[in-house]
């Protein structure tokens, strides 16, 4: 029966961090120890003034719908927010919560994109752009970067990839693959360029904003004459570990945040009512609440680059940003690794998942077929012991 589905479905990528997750669980039912540094999910407990939140909605019975673009009190936060981390002023009729960032995403996609309209998209980028941009009947651009350059866009590559039918512009800082992290200068060269092309929207996905090496995080919605153009999507997956709780937000111009709150009120309606709850706690709360776990994700970036800069073949760059490291390892493409032969990222990290039992991502689902995606939100333990087994066999 499966001729009856849609071809949208059909032409639908599975998500390739969660395929792998899976293949994992699978493999781990069969009694192989499997080491999973293939899911962007932070170790750590949810903190412990977020859950006393939670409880307390519980107990003043927050359980009936909630306002389609979310609690007034959550968006008067997420304002906050906004002003103190971002330098950004964004009022409540200019901020939509969604059931998670990705919702946002597919929110702005669905709201803007006619068929034919282009989104360019620095590649490598977050594994659901490209089909989030698809369904939506847009066509996704990719603009490829290499280590050498961070894995960040140019100024001159932006310029050369717009076209009549360019629309929007998608990107993450800090970066999900990369770690990459673009300063204040670099945003500064790519809303030098958009100014010719005032028509062209971004969407700025922020949402590794306090997992950040470098210092100051920027937003280019603060750039002069971006803020006007420019959609600025975060949540609290990441830095508040909240990845299951499912609360997404953007800061907009106002008409797009009040047709993502038209669309989304026929899709979904409001978000949780406990998670958003919480998630006033948590916006509310400074930054040093959460510093301890960013703290311990720095010390796993350094642990982590300096074990596989032991391994030959592995190309590293240094990530500023989020849990990720994104190792060029196309040096062995071509090459037999007992008795498998490696074309692509694809069959190397499917090598290391079927002989070093560990699971990581191929960079070709995020639009760079030459590296693979290692997530460091793992023990220091099992980091040890994951490229203690890659280095065996490869």
């Amino acid at each position: 029966m499966s001729k009856l589905l849609s071809d949208r479905i059909k032409n639908m990528s599975t998500s390739a961090t969660l395929a792998m997750a899976a293949k994992a669980r699978e493999l781990r039912t069969q009694g192989k120890d499997i080491i999973g540094l293939s899911l962007g999910e932070p170790d750590f407990n949810i903190p412990e003034f977020i859950k006393e939140a939670a409880k307390k909605a519980i107990d003043e019975n927050y359980s009936s719908y909630s306002p389609v673009d979310g609690y007034a009190d959550l968006k008067q936060a997420i304002s906050n927010k906004f002003k103190r981390d971002n330098a950004l002023d964004y009022g409540l009729s200019q901020i939509v919560v969604s059931t998670g960032a990705k919702q946002s995403l597919a929110n702005v996609a669905m709201v803007i994109l006619n068929k034919g309209d282009e989104v360019i998209l620095p590649a490598p980028y977050w594994v659901s752009y490209s089909d989030i941009v698809k369904l939506a009947e847009g066509i996704p651009v990719e603009v490829p970067t290499s280590i050498e350059s961070d894995f960040k866009m140019t100024p001159e590559q932006l310029e050369a990839a717009i076209t009549p039918k360019t629309k929007m512009i998608w990107f993450s800082s800090p970066c999900n693959p990369s770690g990459s992290v673009y300063s204040k200068e670099e945003l500064e060269g790519l809303a030098l360029v958009l100014k010719n092309y005032p028509d062209i929207l971004v969407v700025s996905d922020e949402i590794y904003e306090h997992i950040n090496f470098r210092g100051k995080h920027e937003s280019i919605a603060s750039i002069n004459g971006m803020y006007e153009r420019t959609i600025t999507v975060n949540g609290v997956s990441k830095a508040f570990a909240m990845t299951g709780w499912r609360i997404g937000y953007i800061g907009a111009p106002e008409w797009i945040a009040k047709a993502c709150t038209k669309f989304q009120g026929q899709i979904t309606s409001g978000a949780n009512a406990i998670a958003q709850r919480s998630t006033i706690e948590a916006l509310n709360a400074p930054v040093s609440k959460i510093q301890f776990m960013i703290d311990e994700f720095h010390k796993r970036r350094d642990l982590l680059l300096e074990l596989l800069g032991e391994i030959n073949g592995f190309s590293l760059n240094v990530p500023e940003g989020a849990f990720y490291v994104f190792p060029d390892i196309s040096s062995y493409f071509g090459k037999t690794l007992k008795g498998t032969t490696i074309k692509n990222a694809s069959d190397f990290a499917l090598y290391l998942l079927e002989n070093a039992n560990v699971a990581t991502v191929t960079g070709e689902a995020f639009g760079n077929p030459n590296c693979i995606r290692i997530s460091y939100a793992a023990s220091e333990d099992e980091l040890r012991e994951a490229v203690k087994r890659i280095k065996a066999v490869v």
